[in-house]
């Protein structure tokens, strides 16, 4: 298992190289972060100045390489807006990313699987054609139009809910998190439920087509022959069987919250990882947006080994069929 581990990040390291090379050859030539800096007045020695302290009179392959190293070391440069560190501004708003996102996978998870389950067995039922509809709604409606409606509704009419912003913070450990109050947890509802909707609509329509796939098949008859229960068979054989795929999915939809809930920041206004991206775009800040593909890129390399560690306790052909190898070798 270790070699596998080793294995896997040996591989992953020129696939971060190249995200960071690709992000850093796309914004080295976008817009002009030294114009951003110094304003509307100053003198051509001034820009001539800032553009020496910040390294870019530099060849690309300089620059790039003063990047990795740095990165290496923790250390991606100044943003061109703020004048902060960028790893500073980064750790102060993943929490909220962070927290977006593993609420929006949490609803998305504990929703979508029993729903595919009961549609996948109570397939031609009033409340499972009920489902279907619904998730097609959800998978229709773009991201944004999600969370203006829910603002309509839950906090412009109603007014139950807040439409931006975390709520009160409470500090843990350097880190803020408003799950520990109740007026972050209202904060976090509306845009929980706008990133993790699609995701859920998703997982609940997979869950389906695979339970009433492996329902059909020959073992799940020989169970019924057998006098299993259908609680037993249901639960125990055919639920087990839809993992697999199930882990795929809901590891590369994770990586996508985290990396994709730029919308939905935008819309509510959440102080994340997302909407400080936005920000940057606009003013052309290189570090940061270098750095925030970086940082997306490490995340899906280490969700997806960490799905490819969950193959080997959900499907047990896995581990015979590694054992048989290591034996033959």
């Amino acid at each position: 298992m270790i070699a596998f581990i080793l294995a896997r990040i040996l591989q992953a390291i020129p696939v971060l190289l190249t995200v960071a090379g690709i992000s850093f050859a796309l914004f080295a030539y976008v817009g002009d972060p030294v114009s951003q800096m110094l304003g509307q007045d100053f003198t051509v020695a001034q820009r001539d100045a800032m553009i020496h302290a910040l390294g870019l009179d530099q060849p690309f392959y300089i620059q790039y390489g003063h990047f990795v190293w740095n990165a290496l070391h923790g250390e991606f440069g100044l943003s061109y807006r703020l004048a902060k560190p960028v790893g500073t501004l980064i750790m102060e708003r993943m929490p909220a990313t962070m927290e977006l996102a593993f609420c929006a996978a949490m609803l998305a998870l504990c929703v979508g699987v029993p729903m595919g389950v009961y549609t996948g067995i109570k397939r031609n039922g009033a409340l499972a054609r009920l489902f279907m509809i619904l998730s097609l709604i959800g998978v229709s409606l773009p991201t944004f139009l999600i969370g203006i409606l829910l603002i309509l509704v839950f906090a412009v009419v109603l007014g139950w809910l807040p439409s931006f912003g975390r709520g009160t913070l409470v500090e843990i450990g350097g880190f803020s998190t408003g799950l520990l109050s109740l007026s972050g947890l209202k904060a976090l509802i509306l845009p929980a439920v706008t990133l993790g909707l699609f995701q859920m609509t998703l997982i609940m329509r997979l869950v389906r087509a695979e339970m009433l796939e492996v329902l059909r098949s020959d073992y799940i008859k020989f169970a019924r022959a057998r006098g299993l229960t259908t609680r037993a068979i249901n639960f125990g054989h055919a639920l087990k069987n839809t993992l697999v795929p199930v882990i795929t999915i809901v590891g590369l939809q994770l990586g996508g919250l985290l990396a994709f809930s730029i919308v939905t920041e935008q819309v509510f206004q959440w102080p994340g990882m997302g909407l400080l991206l936005v920000q940057s775009i606009a003013v052309a800040d290189i570090p940061v947006m270098s750095t925030y593909l970086l940082l997306i890129a490490v995340m899906f390399v280490a969700i997806n080994l960490i799905v490819d560690l969950l193959y080997y306790a959900v499907d047990p052909r896995l581990r015979v069929n590694r054992r048989s190898l290591t034996g033959r070798g």
